[in-house]
């Protein structure tokens, strides 16, 4: 059976002084559940300040938490997790139509992923990421909704001009701001000792992938590699809120699918 451990953390930074970062998760309950639903993770970092933004990363969140725990049980994550997320993005929508003026510009960012027998499913919209630690490498399995990055896609610009321009954070995709997100959605094989990373933009725009790796790869406590990534990141400005969110792979239950049902693997 799939067997995790997991460790979240989130903090304000050393600039702002309140949090709209935002993490949630649900566990099963029993291995039975473990089978047909799995595990969920998310992290949200709201935007729009005077506390809306902390309203919008909280809402999404327990909209894709409760979603998950009344989905049916065997579900494909490949379709359950857009669709929740497109819930989520419908209950931040109407939060910010229902608070007028004061929500105006209320929005935020998700990342989300779900794991059930040998496979992630991760589905975003926004520059939060999820990184696969694996072999003491650390992959970005996401790619970052933002104006400089679509740039880089569409090769108007380098990386590197989009890493110094002025649009490095302005969000081409997010929850809240139209009634349909363009959700993007993948899936990946897993297995034991891998170690998935989910954080803000606070964490990765101060801490390199090879750090994070560093700290997560071969074993090492959770807690501890947490609280150090989140030191880095303060040590080097702390200008934004930080969150992250590390889930290692104990071990897998290898599956094979036939016409959509999931059979055991020897």
């Amino acid at each position: 059976m799939l067997d995790l451990e997991f460790v979240e953390r989130t903090d304000v930074g050393r600039v702002r002084d309140h949090n709209e970062d935002f993490l949630g998760h649900a566990t099963p309950d029993d291995p039975a559940q473990a089978r047909a639903r799995g595990w969920l993770f998310v992290c949200a970092d709201g935007v729009g300040g005077h506390e809306q933004g902390e309203v919008a990363s909280r809402t999404a969140v327990e909209s894709m938490i409760a979603g998950f725990r009344q989905a049916k049980d065997g579900e494909s994550h490949s379709n359950l997790l857009p669709r929740l997320v497109q819930q989520a993005n419908t209950h931040v929508f109407e939060a910010a139509v229902a608070g007028g003026r004061a929500a105006a510009g209320m929005a935020t960012t998700i990342v989300a992923c779900a794991l059930r027998f040998d496979r992630v499913t991760v589905a975003h919209a926004g520059d939060s990421r999820c990184y696969l630690i694996r072999g003491g490498r650390a992959v970005q399995i996401t790619r970052d909704h933002t104006f400089a990055s679509e740039q880089v896609r569409m090769g108007l610009v380098t990386a590197e001009e989009a890493g110094e321009g002025e649009t490095k954070h302005i969000l081409s995709r997010s929850l809240g701001t139209e009634l349909v997100v363009n959700v993007e959605t993948n899936d990946h094989q897993i297995f034991s000792g891998d170690v998935l990373l989910l954080c803000s933009d606070g964490l990765h725009g101060n801490v390199e992938a090879s750090e994070m790796a560093a700290l997560c790869s071969h074993g090492g406590d959770l807690h501890t590699a947490a609280e150090k990534l989140v030191g880095l990141a303060n040590d080097r400005g702390g200008g934004d809120n930080i969150s992250v969110q590390l889930i290692r792979v104990r071990d897998v239950e290898r599956m094979g699918m036939y016409r959509g049902r999931p059979y055991k693997l020897y």
